[in-house]
């Protein structure tokens, strides 16, 4: 297990609704290795950005457990308090999402060194070159001191990214980020994300609806009615009869 990064181990997540209970994971069993560039992709309503909250621990499971290697100690995340995830989260797991989460009233540089004040981790000025050179990563220096207002979509994309890497957390997950760019903007953060894996020995888990990205990823499955398949090519026919073995 030494290169072990993160295990989920029977997960399962059941939303109770309205109209009855809702299985939104089934027994999800998944083994992470450091560096990996983790894709799964799956359709909307398939658990996908479910099973990153169990992941990240923004959202409870039912059962199971999620285990991850912090700096040589297995902790089970679901097993912390909320306030204890809260900081655990901050500190070890960069969150990029589709849809940017830029504060639109602070500068780019200030909404990256904002994660190192919530985390009790910022110092003003090492802060603001840690800052700077995240923006340089992702040749966004120049506008270090825009609002997000006044950059495009993708330039906005690149900022989320830099923004999760503030307190150099080993993993990344990534919830459809390239799903409302074009193919050339998305092409560019596919091009952040390799470099952050190959280079900096980043490990990032991604989800995404996009069938035609699976070949980008160094390790790809697919999640369909809230499981994970077995192998890329497993088809509904293979599901129903694992099911019933």
């Amino acid at each position: 297990m030494s290169t072990h990064l993160i295990e989920l181990r029977n997960v399962s997540k059941t939303y109770s609704t309205a109209a009855g209970d809702f299985p939104a994971l089934r027994e999800v069993n998944l083994t992470i290795q450091a560096g990996e560039f983790i894709g799964i992709v799956g359709k909307s309503g398939a658990g996908k950005s479910t099973l990153l909250n169990m992941i990240n621990g923004v959202d409870q499971l039912s059962s199971g457990e999620v285990i991850v290697n912090d700096n040589g100690n297995w902790i089970s995340i679901h097993k912390m308090s909320e306030d204890q995830r809260a900081l655990w989260r901050g500190k070890s797991m960069g969150v990029v999402y589709q849809s940017f989460q830029l504060l639109p009233m602070l500068s780019l540089i200030e909404n990256i060194t904002l994660p190192m004040d919530l985390s009790e981790n910022f110092h003003p000025r090492r802060s603001r070159e840690r800052a700077m050179e995240l923006l340089k990563l992702v040749e966004l220096e120049e506008h270090a001191e825009k609002l997000p207002a006044f950059i495009s979509g993708g330039q906005q994309q690149r900022v989320a990214i830099a923004r999760a890497l503030a307190n150099d957390p080993a993993i990344l997950v990534a919830d459809e980020p390239t799903g409302s760019l074009d193919s050339v903007t998305a092409d560019h953060i596919f091009d952040v994300f390799e470099h952050l894996v190959s280079e900096q020995g980043k490990t990032i888990i991604m989800v995404t609806h996009d069938m035609g990205l699976a070949g980008k990823f160094s390790r790809n499955m697919t999640i369909a009615d809230g499981e994970l398949l077995n192998s890329e090519t497993e088809t509904s026919a293979d599901r129903t009869i694992r099911r019933r073995k």
